[in-house]
């Protein structure tokens, strides 16, 4: 072999290395993805339905997922106005909602609603406002 095909094909393995590389996590996370979306709660889960639709998630994922869109950290006349409806910020990435202090209305994915809603929806209070 010559030295010209040599850095080919070195050429070559650093590329494929380097696509190998980049692509697995992606692979990774859509693998964890498929796993958690099809997977049927456990025995006496405090799931909200009793069983899981078809795409949607299960009861055993860490934060409960909500089906309208979340929003970044609202405006400051968004805070105010659901402040005085009593309304609850709810962090949709960790699952905890908040009555009021540093994080209502600051977390980059959330939204506003009722409590009783959020319990019903599957998220808990915040341990410290």
């Amino acid at each position: 072999m010559d030295q010209a095909s040599r850095r080919l094909w070195s050429c070559l393995y650093v590329v494929l290395l380097g696509l190998a590389v980049g692509v697995s996590p992606v692979l990774a996370m859509a693998q964890t993805s498929t796993n958690n979306m099809g997977s049927a709660p456990a025995k006496g889960s405090d799931s909200p339905s009793a069983a899981p639709q078809s795409g949607a998630p299960s009861g055993n994922m860490a934060a409960p997922k909500s089906t309208s869109k979340t929003t970044g950290a609202a405006s400051s006349q968004d805070i105010a106005a659901a402040k005085a409806s009593g309304k609850v910020w709810v962090n949709t990435d960790s699952g905890v909602y908040h009555k009021g202090g540093r994080w209502y209305g600051k977390t980059k994915a959330g939204k506003f609603m009722t409590e009783a809603e959020a319990k019903a929806a599957g998220y808990k209070a915040a341990h410290k406002e």
